[in-house]
């Protein structure tokens, strides 16, 4: 039996330094905004201008990522991309110039976008059919930690340091995990003697990876428009205050987490399909106490559309991973382009149901969204594993 030249439990632990990175390049800019609008004295339109360089540097890093890793290998890539999350984290506490400020924005997003494809990736291909969903689930818990890691520690330190000196504190963490990266063994590129453009090309017609891709375009615009209007919706409609809108998006994540732990056991045992089945009607459930929410409905519907939210992506990727190993890099990179361009566009509707047309629409869109995953995924079933 041929030896590995790397350690798997090794590759995965610098995956999950990144997975981990890319969860603080999501949520920082949320967090960072009211700072950044006061020092800048943007009005509501810059804000949101401001914020907009984020997705854009994701769609980038989401796109090239996977042909240069199935190229060249994941070192090189995992570090560059690490590095631009952390200088960018940096200059948006140094910089005095907004220009600099919306490079620095986009610097993580690109960053973040990379790092979130690649590690996917690289779990993928180090774990066989029978351990990867389980370890790409067990890789998004530590999503959960970076992105939960951020407003708790600036809502809990945020009276006793300043946010310089908590961002920069994360950034000597991750620079110590950044050199861990550096001087450990990955494995080797798929095509060291030159990369199959063809076969890449032929991925964006191949019609079993788009009916799995468009899987991952309703679930991240469902993600991304419950993280996003959530709180308005439940705020303006005077279902809920504040205070109950803004747990809820922390029971919802904490409960997003939680499922992925539970998952990494769970997808060792019972049929995947089975699990994503369940998980989406859970999730349906969720949405539905929140068509007349009260604090009690508000607050379980979250922790039901968290726990079923999560293992939609761990699953389809894991199935993607096995059915075009050759080429993993490009396929993850085809599959969250996709998934991206559905978080824009759901979340621009859902933007437009919440705040103009009637806010009932919103969870309403939330359950046909998930339908139609359910609908897509019944025609996978016959893609062999």
């Amino acid at each position: 039996m041929k030896t590995k030249p790397y350690k798997v439990a090794q590759v995965f632990i610098a995956a999950c330094i990144g997975m981990s990175l890319f969860g603080v390049s999501m949520m920082v800019m949320g967090a960072l905004l009211p700072l950044l609008s006061a020092k800048f004295s943007l009005n509501t339109a810059q804000a949101t201008t401001l914020v907009a360089f984020l997705p854009v540097g994701m769609l980038i890093g989401s796109t090239i990522f996977g042909p240069i890793v199935d190229r060249y290998g994941y070192k090189a890539l995992l570090i560059v991309s690490s590095a631009l999350v952390l200088l960018g984290l940096e200059g948006m506490m140094l910089f005095e110039d907004i220009l600099f400020v919306q490079l620095s924005i986009m610097g993580i997003g690109l960053g973040g976008g990379i790092l979130n494809g690649e590690t996917n990736a690289m779990v993928s291909d180090i774990y066989n059919d029978t351990k990867r969903e389980s370890k790409l689930s067990f890789l998004g818990v530590f999503y959960g930690i970076g992105a939960l890691g951020i407003p708790l520690l600036l809502s809990n330190l945020g009276d006793i340091y300043t946010y310089s000196q908590i961002i920069r504190s994360l950034e000597v963490i991750f620079g110590v995990g950044l050199i861990y990266c550096i001087v450990i063994t990955y494995p080797l590129p798929k095509h060291q003697q030159g990369f199959p453009i063809r076969k890449s090309f032929k991925l964006l017609r191949n019609k079993h990876l788009l009916l799995l891709a468009f899987i991952l375009f309703f679930q991240s615009g469902i993600e991304g428009s419950t993280n996003n209007w959530t709180v308005l919706y439940l705020v303006n409609n005077a279902f809920t205050s504040q205070q109950t809108a803004l747990l809820s998006i922390t029971v919802m994540i904490l409960a997003l987490t939680l499922a992925r732990i539970i998952l990494v056991w769970m997808l060792k045992r019972v049929d995947p399909n089975k699990i994503l089945i369940f998980s989406l009607l859970l999730a349906i459930v969720g949405y539905l106490l929140l068509i007349k929410p009260t604090y009690v409905t508000t607050l379980m519907g979250m922790a039901c559309i968290g726990m079923g939210l999560a293992s939609t992506f761990p699953i389809i990727l894991g199935k993607i991973g096995a059915l075009y190993s050759s080429l993993s890099g490009t396929a993850f990179s085809i599959a969250l382009v996709i998934s991206l361009i559905g978080n824009n566009i759901l979340n621009s509707m859902t933007g437009v149901f919440t705040g103009t047309i009637a806010p009932v629409l919103y969870p309403l869109l939330m359950i046909v969204s998930l339908i139609t995953i359910l609908l897509l995924n019944r025609k996978t079933f016959k893609i062999k594993h």
